[in-house]
């Protein structure tokens, strides 16, 4: 499964930005689908994630009441809305999809198995 990331960019301060994330795989299913980021010398870490064929969705601490998820199903989809951006949000940002389980809209990396290319947000002041 291949998953197409697109709507990085650089941005101010305050501003947003929103990223999509999509197969073109005309069978595609998943149990839930997410978003990680890694800065520059940091670890991946977990932003967001939805459940697939069902409701339900996580976020960060610390992205939350800033960033949202959402999904259109009838087009293979995910979304990330970024708003009120910080530089501390600049990073590569991974779409993922976990097509093997769990149900739950998990937080951690090992429980997706197909990963996007990564798509860059710089955030300056």
């Amino acid at each position: 499964v291949e998953l197409v990331e697109s709507g990085g960019g650089l941005v101010q301060a305050g501003g947003s930005l929103r990223l999509s994330c999509s197969t073109s795989e005309p069978t595609f299913s998943a149990y839930a689908m997410g978003w990680f980021r890694q800065a520059a010398g940091k670890e991946r870490e977990f932003v967001a994630a939805v459940r697939w064929r069902r409701i339900g969705s996580k976020t960060a601490d610390s992205v939350k009441g800033r960033f949202t998820i959402s999904k259109d199903e009838a087009k293979r989809a995910v979304y990330l809305q970024m708003n009120n951006l910080r530089p501390d949000d600049t990073a590569v940002y991974y779409c993922a999809a976990a097509t093997k389980g769990p149900w739950n809209a998990p937080r951690a990396a090992f429980d997706y198995n197909y990963w996007g290319q990564g798509t860059q947000v710089t955030v300056s002041l």
